[in-house]
Formats: structure tokens, C-alpha cells, sequence
């Protein structure tokens, strides 16, 4: 009589985990099957086409030696005879393959080793499995975390579930980041590790988060009654946010800074003092361009549609301040409206203006 491996408790905890931890169980017994039939060849240092089958209804394992059908066997691991393979079935021809149950000494106990392993890795993996799927659904969002780990090169915060890891270029210049502080990041991305535990990237110095904390604290934004056209940042620094609302009654900007500041204030205190110029969208580049300059004030823009170049005059004492420290306002003016924007003082421009002439006379003259 053949020994089989008898195990109810194996299909009762299976089907446990497939209730609980959504674990298939088909796809748990494929793998135990795989499992042990790695188990067995390394055990019984077999060379034979072997397979396992477990009982979906009892749990019991089964080993089977794989044998194709010859005329004359060559080797007797994987081939047999025709004249034996009839003592089996006697409606089997050569070609075919006959499946003959083994028995192995104590193949019992390594059998329920194996399956506890298996069991203990696949509620594992699914355990991660679903903690990656939470944190992926919840991919360009803000988290909330502990500071676990702080260096130059490297903060990482505790999610409850699991880390999020937080390299220099997506940290703050101005910020210092110290252990057991709380701290909102924005979640740049959830990649599989190569354990397989998931790793979750996040980020202080994306423009995103600068546009989710406004969607957070801003409830005509959350609501769509005003919405965020485009951010521009120096991250740490300054940050410019042009904002519209096709409702005329809506006041985008004010609505967002808050009566007496206090809404505004709220997301520059969370970016850590990081200055926040507030714009009104504008369909007119003109107007948007002189807008995105603030606090500079702006004389006159001309729009050179073809090239996406504007040129923009303002005062003179209005220069260093439209251009801004070590060119920051300017560069984020650029980015908030998508054009090449050139400023120039009213003097400057009158210099040019009158070297364009001299040289249209001196042309003239020849």
C-alpha cells in the first residue's frame, strides 16, 4: 500500500487563508505542489520526471514517478516497458505515459515541513501584497509619518506599515530633519523591493505637494470651484501658484489666501516658511506673464506668439525685483506660464530702441 500524506488541517487552514488573507487556493496548493517536488528531488537525490499531486478534499500528497512507454527500455528512471506498463493498464500503448506512485521513507514529515514553509511565504507575500496595493492607490498623495532616519543623504519616515524613504534631491535645502519629528511628504511612487516588501519614495520639494496641500486647505479648490492652472518652485524658497475660477463671483486668489492670510499661512507654515505668490490665471499671456512677475510691476509685454518669447519692460527701480535673487522670480514666472520671458528696464529698452534707430539711419546714409 502506497503512503500518502494525510493532512484535513492543511485544506481547512488553505481554505482559511483564501477567507481571511484572500490567498487563492488553487494557487496555494500549485504552490506547495512545486514545493515539494523541489523538496523530494533535493532529498532523495531523484533523476527521475516526477510529479506531486495534492487532494484538494483530504490534503493528502501524492508522489508519482513519470515513465514514458517503450518497446525496450534504456533507462528504467524514466522509461518503461510496454509489458509492464499493461500490469497497470492494459489500455496503454507505447508512446504514452504512465504515472507510478512512489512511496519515500519519511517523505511525511518533510511534506509538512515544506507546506508550513510554503504557507508561512505565501501569507507573507500577500501580506505585502496588499499593503503595495494600498500605498500605490495612494500614489500622488500626502502621507504622514514619524522621522525614523535622518541624514545628509537619506530621511526615512515610519507610514505604520512600512517606510517611506526620502533621498537628498526630493528633501528641503532649508529644512533640518530630525528623529521622532512628524512630517507630511508627498508620495512620488510604490515600487516593489527586491524582497519583496514595498518601498514607498517620497518627496518635500515637489511642485505636487505644494499643489495637494493648497487642494487640502482650500476647500473651493477640493471642490472644483477654483482650480490650480499650474505651480512653479524653488522648493524652500518661493513657490507661485496661478489659480482661476470660471464662476465671476469667486475671488480665486483672495479665496485662496484666506481672510486675514490665515488659509495661505497655514501651507507656508507646513512648507516651512516657504514664500507663496498666489496669481489669478489669465487666457490673455499678457496679463498672466505680468501677473506671474508679481511682486514686480510690469509697464508693458510684448507676445512673440511664434517664438513663445515674451519681452517685458518694467521700471527702473522695478528690475532686480522682476528678476529677483540670483534670477529666482523670473525663472519661476518661465515655468508657471510656459513662456521665454525677457525683462528689461524702460531705460535699457529706450537704449535699445534708440541703438535700433541709429543704426536703420546709418543705413539710410549709405
Amino acid at each position: 500500500m502506497k503512503e500518502a500524506i494525510d493532512n484535513k488541517e492543511l485544506i481547512l487552514a488553505i481554505e482559511e487563508l483564501e477567507k481571511e488573507k484572500g490567498i487563492n487556493k488553487e494557487y496555494l496548493l500549485e504552490s506547495i505542489e512545486a514545493a515539494l517536488l523541489t523538496a523530494y528531488k533535493r532529498n532523495f537525490d531523484s533523476q527521475e520526471n516526477v510529479k506531486v499531486i495534492i487532494d484538494d478534499k483530504t490534503g493528502a500528497s501524492h508522489i508519482y514517478s513519470v515513465k514514458e512507454i517503450v518497446k525496450t527500455p534504456e533507462d528504467s528512471t524514466l522509461q518503461i516497458s510496454l509489458k509492464d506498463a499493461k500490469k497497470i493498464n492494459k489500455s496503454l500503448e507505447v508512446g504514452d505515459t504512465v504515472d507510478i506512485e512512489l512511496a519515500p521513507k519519511n517523505f511525511g514529515r518533510i511534506a509538512a515541513q515544506t507546506a508550513k514553509q510554503v504557507i508561512i511565504q505565501k501569507i507573507r507575500e500577500a501580506e505585502r501584497e496588499v499593503i503595495y496595493t494600498e500605498y500605490n492607490d495612494r500614489k500622488g498623495e500626502i502621507v504622514s509619518g514619524i522621522i525614523q532616519k535622518a541624514d545628509r543623504n537619506l530621511v526615512v519616515i515610519d507610514l505604520g506599515k512600512l517606510e517611506g524613504v526620502m533621498p537628498l534631491k526630493e528633501q528641503m535645502p532649508t529644512e533640518n530633519y530630525k528623529v521622532n519629528n512628524k512630517l507630511k511628504a508627498y508620495v512620488l511612487s510604490v515600487e516593489k523591493g527586491t524582497r519583496g516588501a514595498p518601498q514607498v519614495l517620497i518627496s518635500r520639494s515637489s511642485v505636487e505637494l505644494v499643489r495637494k496641500l493648497f487642494e487640502f486647505e482650500i476647500p473651493e479648490i477640493y471642490e472644483g470651484l477654483i482650480e490650480i492652472k499650474s505651480v512653479s518652485r524653488d522648493a524652500g524658497y518661493r513657490s507661485k501658484v496661478a489659480v482661476y475660477s470660471p464662476n465671476e463671483n469667486i475671488d480665486p486668489v483672495g479665496s485662496c489666501v484666506g481672510q486675514k492670510g490665515v488659509r495661505i499661512q497655514n501651507i507656508i507654515n507646513e512648507l516651512s516658511g516657504e514664500k507663496i505668490d498666489v496669481i489669478e490665471w489669465n487666457e490673455d499671456p499678457s496679463i498672466f506673464i505680468s501677473s506671474a512677475l508679481l511682486p514686480a510691476q510690469v509697464m508693458a509685454v510684448d507676445i512673440k506668439d511664434e517664438e513663445n518669447f515674451a519681452q517685458v519692460i518694467v521700471p527702473d527701480d522695478q528690475l532686480s525685483l522682476a528678476i529677483g535673487k540670483a534670477g529666482q522670480n523670473a525663472r519661476l514666472a518661465a515655468k508657471l506660464t510656459g513662456w521665454k520671458i525677457d525683462i528689461k528696464s524702460e531705460t535699457q529698452f529706450r537704449e535699445i530702441l534708440m541703438n535700433a534707430n541709429s543704426e536703420e539711419e546709418e543705413t539710410v546714409e549709405e
